[in-house]
């Protein structure tokens, strides 16, 4: 069963493949191929930080309004004519803020479960988004702004190396180092996690704060990909997010999860719209579909939980 579960996204990922490229000759190209890749960056980036949060048994529903408000922000200081640097570096930093402000919310509030204040803040950072914007995209930006979503280095797409570079980061902090273990131990019993001396606030903060800073990630690679800073950018991109971290074998239930499967979920979910964009499927039976595979994912995490707690009888 475990082995399974550990293979499940990777026999998942080669199963929908196959199927697709026998519907669609196009599909296994390698243009699409690496279309597919580049495509399915942003929902990667912001599933990783999603990943995180879901380990301690929590959710991040304003990943995707943060990654919005960091597109306005950071098109808005490119327009201001702040060095590109600064101005991505700004996206990042309000990314991490506005994360690390549910932390916070989360924990010092006591409330009881994160659904809450991530609720509040999707609507707070869209409403923000908005407002600075005006409604309209801020366009026009500075040429070589688009290499951080549209550009390549040795013909590999920049938006996969960041991807590649971030999940070994995310890697290496889950599986090496102190806060990453601490990570585990929340999602699997905060309350003994507590009383075992773990800094159990902290974490969460500090995990929330990646989920933001994430977005603030998957803003830049999708602000560059469009040369814009489009106030609607990332609605519904936290639901992608979090069904790519169910699909790659995390539980809900938290204390589980991993970088790898969880982006070979974030592959799945780029190959399904990928793959019937090619069919030429009807946007709104895309939208059906991809929330069929988001009640399947959540259910299978359901019997995978049944299952444990059987077997731990």
């Amino acid at each position: 069963m475990a082995l399974l579960q550990r293979l499940g996204p990777l026999l998942g990922l080669a199963a929908l493949s196959a199927v697709l490229g026998t519907l669609s000759d196009r599909f296994l190209t390698l243009d699409n191929l690496i279309n597919v890749f580049r495509q399915s960056s942003v929902n990667a980036l912001l599933s990783l930080g999603q990943l995180v949060v879901i380990i301690t048994a929590g959710i991040d529903l304003s990943a995707g309004s943060i990654l919005g408000l960091s597109c306005v922000v950071a098109a808005l200081l490119l327009k201001w004519g702040v060095p590109p640097a600064v101005s991505l570096m700004g996206a990042l930093a309000l990314g991490s803020a506005l994360g690390a402000t549910n932390g916070v919310l989360l924990t010092k509030l006591r409330l009881p479960h994160p659904f809450i204040p991530t609720l509040g803040m999707m609507n707070v950072a869209r409403g923000l988004a908005l407002v600075i914007s005006g409604g309209f995209p801020i366009s026009e930006l500075p040429s070589g702004f688009r290499f951080w979503g549209a550009g390549s280095l040795a013909g590999v797409p920049v938006p996969v190396i960041i991807v590649a570079l971030s999940c070994g980061l995310f890697h290496v902090f889950l599986t090496r180092t102190t806060a990453g273990r601490d990570v585990y131990a929340i999602g699997g019993n905060a309350l003994a996690a507590r009383l075992s001396g773990v800094p159990v606030d902290a974490r969460l903060i500090l995990v929330y704060a990646l989920s933001g800073l994430m977005a603030g990630t998957g803003a830049i690679v999708l602000a560059g990909r469009m040369n814009s800073g489009f106030p609607l950018a990332g609605v519904g991109a936290e639901l992608d997010a979090i069904a790519a971290v169910i699909i790659g074998g995390a539980s809900f239930f938290g204390g589980v999860g991993t970088v790898g499967g969880t982006l070979l979920g974030a592959l799945i979910m780029g190959v399904l719209r990928n793959g019937l964009n090619l069919m030429n499927v009807n946007a709104y039976w895309q939208t059906i579909v991809i929330g069929g595979v988001i009640v399947v994912a959540v259910w299978v995490d359901a019997v995978r939980k049944r299952a444990a707690e059987r077997r731990a009888k």
